[in-house]
């Protein structure tokens, strides 16, 4: 999968796996009949209404005390010299983009590097955020002492709330998310656990629907698309700040 190395899948295994995986976004399980398409959405609706109230219960331990982004930030990573702009997605994933922002305002991810970038046999992702820069890090909280980790956070399209800890076909929902991996999308990297993302993100290099509703995309870069499919292994972050929006991260950490 999209982690850290040797807990994560090989990359190339991802992208062989993932072909055989057509059923993820739920769409091909749904039928064309009206009986179907009905109980389908009745199906949805009690699903997203059920996690709706998990959210306010915390289904993941320690969720509300996260970082969370109320609405949208923008953030400024400085790659080889040049810009790329992020807007962070707060509105559709707070949880996710509540804690890259407080790691970019930690100063977390400035020097850190790319430790994985696949291309071949197609664009796939370059992926980042690895304090220890091998794909097997995560951001160890100072005060703690442990790695800080935040629920897989889905939300489906039409839905109040989003998922958490679970996958949209682990929650029997077939609608797509709202948050997609369309090429530019930022989206944070995970093991095999739903609940295993820490401060490890990719950008994607294409369009990959195959990961929708797998992985929580969290926002996407809205200039400097340009110098993303340059960047090689072993690239630097060289700096990422809030540029904008920062008044909407509430209990950072």
């Amino acid at each position: 999968m999209l982690l850290k190395a040797p807990k994560y899948f090989l990359v190339t295994l991802l992208i062989v796996g993932a072909l055989m995986l057509n059923g993820c976004s739920g769409n091909e399980a749904v039928s064309t009949s009206p009986d179907s398409t009905v109980a389908a959405a009745d199906n949805d609706t009690t699903a997203q209404a059920t996690l709706a109230s998990e959210v306010k219960n915390e289904a993941f331990p320690g969720m509300n005390d996260l970082p969370r982004l109320e609405g949208k930030a923008t953030v400024v990573m400085t790659v080889n010299g040049s810009p790329v702009t992020i807007e962070v997605d707060g509105t559709n994933a707070p949880i996710s983009a509540g804690n890259f922002v407080d790691l970019v305002q930690k100063g977390v991810y400035d020097g850190l590097t790319f430790h994985r970038v696949v291309r071949d046999p197609q664009p796939f992702v370059a992926q980042g955020g690895d304090p220890k820069g091998n794909g097997t890090g995560g951001y160890v909280d100072k005060q703690t002492g442990s790695e800080r980790t935040i629920p897989l956070e889905i939300k489906p399209q039409g839905a109040s709330e989003p998922i958490y800890g679970k996958t949209l076909e682990m929650a029997n929902v077939s609608k797509p998310p709202e948050l997609q991996h369309k090429a530019g999308a930022v989206a944070m990297a995970r093991s095999q656990s739903p609940n295993s993302a820490s401060s490890q993100f990719y950008f994607t290099l294409a369009n990959l629907p195959f990961l929708d509703g797998n992985y929580a995309v969290f926002g996407n870069v809205t200039e400097g698309m340009d110098i993303v499919n340059k960047i090689q292994q072993g690239d630097k972050i060289e700096k990422a700040e809030v540029t904008k929006g920062a008044e909407n991260l509430k209990n950072a950490q």
